[in-house]
C-alpha cells in the first residue's frame, strides 16, 4: 500500500510539478516583494501585477517540462484558455485569502503571501492533471 502511494506521490511528473511550482511561486513571490515593499503599490495589486508574471512562467514550464500534451494548434488554444481561466480562479481565491488574512486576521502581508501561495500550488497542480494539461 505505502509502496502504492509513494509512487503516485513520487513520480516524474509530480517532481517536475513541484520544482517548477517552487520557482513559480519565486517568481510570484520576487514580483509581489517588489511591487508592495520596494514601489509601495497595494497588496491587491501586487498580488495581481504578481500573478501576471508567475502565470506567464507556469503555462510556458508546465507545457515544456511537466505536462506537455497537446501538440494539435486548435487544442493548444483550449489549452491555454483553461489554463488561464483556471488560474484566474485561484487568482480570485489568492485575493480573497489575502484580505481575509491581511485585513481581518491582521497576519502580515509577506507572510499571507506566501501561506495562500502553498494553497495555491496544490490547487493549480489538481486544475493542470484534471482539466488543462489531460492525455
Amino acid at each position: 500500500m505505502f509502496k502504492s502511494i509513494y509512487k503516485k506521490l513520487f513520480n516524474r511528473e509530480v517532481i517536475l510539478y513541484l520544482i517548477f511550482g517552487v520557482l513559480t511561486t519565486l517568481v510570484d513571490f520576487i514580483v509581489f516583494y517588489i511591487s508592495n515593499n520596494l514601489l509601495n503599490i497595494h497588496y491587491i495589486v501586487s498580488t495581481c501585477l504578481a500573478w501576471i508574471f508567475a502565470v506567464l512562467f507556469a503555462y510556458i514550464t508546465n507545457k515544456i517540462f511537466v505536462f506537455s500534451a497537446i501538440e494539435n494548434k486548435h487544442n493548444i488554444f483550449k489549452e491555454i484558455f483553461y489554463f488561464f481561466t483556471l488560474r484566474l480562479a485561484s487568482l480570485i481565491l489568492s485575493i480573497i485569502f489575502m484580505v481575509i488574512m491581511v485585513d481581518f486576521l491582521n497576519i502580515s502581508e509577506i507572510l499571507s503571501k506566501i501561506l495562500v501561495n502553498v494553497f495555491v500550488v496544490v490547487a493549480n497542480y489538481f486544475f493542470s492533471k484534471v482539466f488543462i494539461f489531460k492525455s
